[in-house]
């Protein structure tokens, strides 16, 4: 089975390793519950869900509390489904710690960067701008040309514009 567990990012912190700064990143992993089991002949596939952080029964709706309450396990905030090659003999309700991990692991990060917002293209791409003074009439920020005129006569794809920023699945 792999190796799977849910966490949290607690706070970041530095250290200082051969006069060299390094930024640490404090993550609250597990414990995490199983809270359902899938099975291949059942369902078509193997997976198992996962519960994390308990809270009270009043922080989940009714579907969920039922759920909760056919596994007869105590609501969890955060509720994830890992696919699994084999499930082997994890059961409902057993818990899974982060000692599953050893020194020297490596390990994938999955996570949801910070949602930014609209942005313009100086903070989205980092472009420099225009001139503030010296007659530059207003596009101080603004991204310039887009493109040519008749030919081609549309903007081409992938065209760095402002838009949505952050909020992203980042591994």
């Amino acid at each position: 089975m792999s190796k799977v567990i849910l966490g949290r990012k607690v706070a970041m912190t530095q250290i200082f390793d051969e006069n060299v700064l390094i930024p640490i990143t404090i993550v609250e992993a597990g414990p995490c519950v199983i809270v359902e089991r899938k099975v291949k002949k059942k369902n078509g596939y193997n997976a198992i869900q996962l519960g994390f952080l308990e809270v009270k029964e009043n922080r989940v709706n009714k579907p969920e509390s039922g759920h909760f309450r056919k596994s007869e396990v105590r609501p969890q905030k955060y509720l994830r489904e890992i696919r699994v090659k084999d499930i082997g003999n994890l059961k409902i309700r057993d818990e899974i710690r982060v000692d599953v991990f050893k020194q020297g692991d490596l390990v994938d990060v999955v996570g949801i960067s910070k949602g930014k917002g609209f942005a313009g293209v100086v903070k989205r791409y980092g472009f420099k701008g225009g001139p503030a003074s010296h007659g530059a009439g207003g596009w101080r920020r603004r991204p310039g040309s887009i493109g040519a005129s008749a030919d081609p006569s549309r903007v081409f794809k992938g065209k760095k514009m402002p838009g949505k920023m952050g909020a992203e699945r980042k591994t």
